[in-house]
């Protein structure tokens, strides 16, 4: 099985993007966030006419998010159920692969902001909160996979550079110990993995030409179960997306399970 997730940053600019990455690539699941429109624009016929089922729990302008899959899904699921949050910031389904049940989740944490605002706040309490409910996931659930824009860069070899992002958002050591404490649950990096030194980088900052001077930050995850785990064959991150014309800020990270 092959797994991605991507942050479009708008579904409406960038749907053929996505839908030509699907063609060249055949992933499995491709999972979505900040699709940033509402349901009744998102556009289920693009994605089955090319062999996939879609799912989507969205807003206007603002987060989204989406599950895109070559087989069905059930039980879709549109929120965090310990939590009510107007924001739409999470989906997820079970795909029933070689007569087992892997819990599929895509999620968009909340970015924060900046250390001592009221948006930080916010994120560390969704993050608290989807611990909780990931937790409760393990104990139904053997094979769940994790998928999203965490926005949080574990460790100093995901950030291009640590001095300078010291104490700030996205780095901060509160969302590296919220991160640490889903891996505790029973959940794993899949790219740290297979890559466990190598330092690349999932987002590039549209200023100051960050993707051409690579000053990145590795904040998109795909967190397997530990069952999974000895399956993992590879993991990497696909920059080709971020060099096309109107790209996402983001490019996809995709990991194959066998």
């Amino acid at each position: 099985m092959k797994i991605a997730t991507w942050n479009v940053n708008s579904l409406n600019v960038r749907l053929q993007h996505v839908i030509s990455w699907l063609i060249e690539n055949q992933p499995d699941i491709l999972c979505l966030q900040e699709t940033k429109q509402v349901n009744e624009k998102f556009e289920h016929d693009a994605f089955s006419a090319i062999g996939y089922h879609s799912y989507h729990n969205g807003q206007k302008t603002y987060n989204g998010v989406a599950i895109i899959s070559k087989k069905e899904l059930n039980n879709i699921n549109f929120n965090l159920p310990n939590f009510e949050d107007p924001q739409k910031r999470i989906i997820s389904g079970i795909l029933t692969n070689n007569n087992e049940s892997i819990y599929i989740v895509s999620a968009y944490i909340p970015n924060g902001q900046a250390v001592d605002s009221d948006k930080f706040i916010y994120k560390m309490n969704w993050l608290n909160k989807f611990s909780e409910w990931v937790e409760k996931l393990t104990k139904k659930y053997d094979e769940i996979i994790l998928t999203g824009d965490f926005n949080i860069a574990p460790e100093d070899n995901d950030c291009h550079d640590p001095d300078a992002w010291i104490g700030q958002n996205l780095v901060s050591p509160s969302e590296r110990e919220a991160f640490k404490n889903i891996l505790k649950i029973g959940f794993h990096d899949s790219y740290r993995k297979i890559n466990p030194d190598l330092k690349e980088y999932s987002w590039w900052d549209y200023r100051m030409a960050g993707f051409r001077r690579n000053l990145g930050m590795r904040i998109d995850h795909i967190l397997v179960s530990t069952k999974m785990v000895p399956n993992i064959t590879h993991s990497y991150i696909d920059k080709k997306p971020r060099k096309l014309e109107r790209p996402s800020d983001h490019t996809p990270v995709v990991t194959e399970i066998y």
